[in-house]
């Protein structure tokens, strides 16, 4: 196993999130689940959505899993492979997007699924996904989650293109942000990605408006801490070394009131 609390360490002096960056891995079976990992239903009593156990694993340091068994949102159901009837679960997708206006009408509904098609597992093909602190992570990740503010991804970014000079593409749709254009999107594409989270992500699992996503392959993590390196040697660092190195300006009224009284 890579050496992955060297490099959280790394992710924590480089770009200072404040939460645990999270290592994320689709599973087969519930037997590759590590030992003491924390399920919604089975362990918690309830279900939740993969963004809430997202937000354990950074906010409380827990390693937690999601299966069909745990999982409440629907979009995920669809888009993990874990829906049932599946082809029933997209028509009401659909109607969803229409009845709340995300989409004008079937023709932008189906569109948006197909977009979603894209990045969606197949049926039955993975039976969970975990979600782990990286500093401690119980698993070898397919790849690592760092919630983030906008400037702090701008240094991600400056890592993942510092060595390829590729810029990073994403898709965004406002809707299963960190579930599905998050970890299913990186995964399936083997790129970084920027992720904008989605209404679901705010309302249910806490992200707070100046949150962003950057989402990294395992296999660039190494390049992209290298990156945030040699960036940060020559002076672009976060926090962000700003210019104030020099005489404020005052409007005319606050300019030498001393003198200014004494007339």
């Amino acid at each position: 196993m890579a050496d992955w609390t060297k490099q959280a360490e790394a992710l924590n002096r480089l770009v200072r999130p404040l939460t645990f960056p999270i290592a994320a891995k689709l599973v087969k079976s519930v037997d590759e689940f590590p030992e003491k990992t924390r399920r919604p239903f089975k362990d918690m009593g309830f279900k939740t959505n993969p963004c809430v156990a997202m937000t354990m694993a950074r906010k409380y340091g827990w390693t937690v899993a999601m299966t069909a068994e745990d999982n409440a949102c629907p979009i995920a159901a669809y888009t993990y492979g874990w829906s049932e009837p599946e082809l029933g679960t997209k028509k009401a997708l659909m109607d969803f997007m229409i009845v709340m206006k995300y989409s004008a009408n079937e023709n932008a509904a189906r569109a948006t699924m197909e977009g979603v098609e894209q990045v969606k597992l197949g049926k039955g093909k993975y039976a969970g996904v975990v979600f782990s602190p990286l500093e401690r992570t119980k698993i070898e990740p397919d790849l690592v989650m760092i919630f983030c503010n906008p400037a702090q991804l701008m240094r991600l970014v400056h890592g993942a293109t510092q060595e390829t000079g590729v810029a990073v593409e994403s898709m965004f749709s406002g809707r299963g942000g960190t579930c599905t254009e998050g970890v299913l999107q990186t995964f399936k594409t083997g790129q970084p990605k920027v992720v904008l989270p989605g209404n679901g992500d705010r309302v249910w699992a806490m992200v707070q408006d100046a949150e962003m996503v950057f989402t990294i392959p395992a296999n660039w993590l190494d390049s992209v801490i290298r990156g945030l390196e040699a960036t940060h040697q020559t002076g672009i660092r976060y926090p962000i070394p700003v210019d104030v190195r020099h005489a404020p300006t005052f409007p005319g009224q606050l300019k030498d009131p001393a003198s200014r009284a004494a007339k």
